[in-house]
């Protein structure tokens, strides 16, 4: 008869025994607790300009963001021009086909971001792209 131990034994199986799943799941639950921060980067608010045309583009390893109020990151970092020229111009040497990505806000003045793209160019980097929201 099916549900019934061979031998001396005459109890029946009438449970399932979770607890070992649960501490798996437990488990796995503290990795991603412990995990997450590392995989989460700090970002700053940008209010990018909208376009109707926009294609998307791959990450990079030179990615330039300029904040409303000026401020420049490299990479997430605090950075100034000279900064991203040295950055970009090692860069361009090991990575040739590397694409400058850059993230500005709509209230950033366009020479702002002329700049940043004469300083990624002069760097030797011949790809640079620049992000916006599409509508």
């Amino acid at each position: 008869m099916a549900g019934k131990t061979s031998g001396d034994q005459d109890d029946t199986i009438a449970e399932i025994n979770i607890v070992p799943f649960v501490d798996i799941i437990l488990v796995v639950l503290i990795i991603f607790m412990v995990t997450t921060p590392f995989i989460m980067k700090p970002s700053i608010n940008v209010n990018l300009p909208k376009a109707a045309t926009g294609e998307d583009t791959t990450p990079s390893q030179l990615s330039i963001t300029v904040a409303a109020d000026g401020r420049t990151l490299l990479n997430g970092r605090a950075a100034v021009d000279e900064e991203i020229s040295i950055f970009a111009n090692n860069l361009s040497k090991t990575h040739p086909d590397v694409q400058a990505i850059i993230t500005a806000d709509r209230d950033v003045t366009h020479g702002r971001v002329v700049t940043l793209i004469d300083i990624v160019k002069a760097a030797g980097v011949k790809k640079f792209a620049i992000t916006i929201d599409k509508k």
